[in-house]
């Protein structure tokens, strides 16, 4: 396909803030990590590799955020999704026993004990319990691209007053990333599309090509780019901007109109964790008792009222189907438009979305994806799904503009990070970022015990500037353990800073904060040295 009109870039975000508690056996908020597994990595994963089995061809681009890939690597997390697995096989052979004589549910009981005994097949005999390596072996083929994120996904415009910590949360997601990946990343996904100007400097340190911003991230750029979000643009230092398209997005992202709140789709918030009896759920819920979803959903979205009709697994994924051809079609309409227009040059649009909407939160969208790839493969000829680094090398001449302030939370700036909810965090943050950088200034012979001190503070000065805590403040779901977790770790670094400059560590206790906090072993305080 090398005389496509234009090209189609797919960006799927994969990330999770870094949860871990080996302290406690079961832990809610690990969950979110174990579901995304089961509902997003390893379907997404399993669609990859048939295409790439199959011989479909096809390129997408996908970050793989530092704190993911430290929890993808880390043998407690795995083998504790792995006992989820174990957990999660035994209840849906229940669920078979249980519907035997109920038509209505029977099947999706077999559907769902299926699905789970897959899981655990992927999971534990074809993926070896590394999904990191299965995802860089689909990069090595050429199949990905992925690019690196924020050390931490912390919202750098809110760090700008201390440079060395912007440049930390990128140089530690750069070597991160190299450990783990074998190569140093193209692109970055800048925590939630967080640019502000001067940041491209700090990007080309790294040798970073390419980065995302929001649709006006590039619309509002200076000087105004001549074709907008639909090529992109290189900024003063080097690396290239390019922005979200807006009606591809909507297309998926709409609560309104987007594919997933088709009524044939999977209902999200329909579990049988609440909806069956509590003694017969209890083994896969908490250990208090609190309810949760496990994963078994019986019911499609139906419509907007309490009333919900049971799922259909063959239509939803007829639907996903007709969902990936509209999709392609609307992209072959807006490319040929596009073309037609901009004079020689041919557009690439953007359509980056979080990985865990698919999957996750619509449940169908690994198989839309799946579908969309085969389509855009051998049904039409406009467009070529290819990344921005493709772009960039088949197309390397661009404008040059400066990007504004921006981020794609809403409102387009920083209010999701900075009001009434979470403003009080960044004082503490400001604060242990000067400290941490006076540290590393200071510190330049030290012993071995000063030297995994001064690491550690920077590991926790990182957990502690996690845009997701700020983000889970504003939106109000799990408030009190997001401030819980910008509490310890502003506490341990200070704890630590202070016994630095007292000359009194507590190796012990150090030694039980390493254990706990065991995200980038690899760290090197230095990153903090002003320049």
């Amino acid at each position: 396909m090398t005389d496509v009109r234009g090209y189609v870039a797919l960006q799927l975000h994969a990330h999770l803030p870094f949860v871990r508690h080996p302290e406690y056996d079961d832990f809610l908020e690990e969950d979110w990590l174990y579901e995304a597994i089961s509902e997003t990595y390893l379907p997404l994963l399993q669609a990859f590799d048939r295409l790439t089995d199959e011989g479909v061809p096809f390129r997408v681009s996908m970050t793989m955020t530092p704190p993911l890939v430290a929890m993808l690597r880390d043998e407690l997390l795995m083998s504790r999704y792995a006992r989820r697995l174990d957990k999660l096989c035994e209840l849906a052979d229940k669920e078979v026993h249980r519907t035997r004589k109920d038509a209505t549910f029977h099947g999706l009981a077999l559907h769902y004990q299926q699905e789970f005994r897959g899981l655990r097949a992927l999971f534990g005999d074809r993926y070896r319990r590394d999904l990191v390596g299965a995802f860089k072996r689909l990069e090595d083929a050429g199949r990905l691209e992925i690019v690196t994120c924020g050390a931490t996904h912390g919202f750098l415009p809110l760090m700008q007053e201390y440079p060395e910590a912007v440049r930390a949360q990128i140089a530690v997601a750069v070597a991160h990333h190299r450990r783990h990946f074998g190569r140093d990343p193209a692109g970055i996904w800048l925590p939630e599309c967080g640019y502000f100007p001067g940041l491209d400097a700090y990007l080309a340190e790294q040798n970073i090509r390419y980065f995302f911003v929001d649709t006006h991230g590039i619309t509002d750029a200076t000087p105004r780019p001549r074709y907008g979000v639909y090529a992109p643009i290189y900024t003063p230092t080097g690396p290239a901007a390019f922005g979200r398209d807006a009606e591809s997005s909507m297309q998926v992202w709409s609560a309104e109109s987007g594919y997933p709140g088709d009524a044939d789709y999977r209902e999200f918030y329909r579990d049988v964790g609440w909806d069956l009896d509590l003694d017969y759920v209890r083994p896969y819920i908490q250990p208090t008792g609190q309810r949760k979803n496990v994963g078994i959903k019986y019911y499609r979205i139906t419509g907007r009222t309490a009333h919900k009709e049971p799922y259909d697994p063959g239509r939803a994924r007829e639907r996903a189907a007709q969902h990936a051809g509209n999709f392609m079609f609307n992209r072959e309409r807006q490319i040929e438009h596009l073309a037609s227009r901009m004079g020689g040059v041919r557009p690439i649009v953007v359509s980056p979305y979080d990985a865990e909407l698919y999957g996750h939160w619509w449940y169908e969208g690994p198989m839309f994806i799946d579908y969309l790839v085969r389509k855009a493969a051998y049904d039409q000829r406009v467009f070529r799904l290819a990344t921005p680094g493709d772009y960039l090398r088949e197309n390397p001449e661009q404008q040059l503009a400066t990007p504004p302030l921006c981020s794609w939370g809403a409102g387009g700036y920083a209010g999701v990070w900075l009001d009434g909810s979470n403003d009080w965090i960044y004082r503490h943050l400001h604060k242990a970022a000067e400290r941490m950088i006076a540290l590393a200034r200071d510190y330049k012979q030290p012993t071995e015990l000063e030297r995994r001190a001064l690491s550690q503070a920077a590991r926790e000065l990182l957990l502690a500037q996690s845009s997701d805590w700020a983000f889970i403040m504003k939106t109000g779901t799990m408030v009190d353990y997001a401030i819980r977790r910008t509490k310890e770790h502003v506490l341990r670094f200070t704890r630590l800073h202070d016994q630095l400059r007292a000359g009194r560590i507590d190796e012990g206790w150090l030694a039980h904060v390493e254990q706990k906090d065991n995200i980038f072993p690899e760290i090197d305080y230095t990153v903090y040295a002003p320049r």
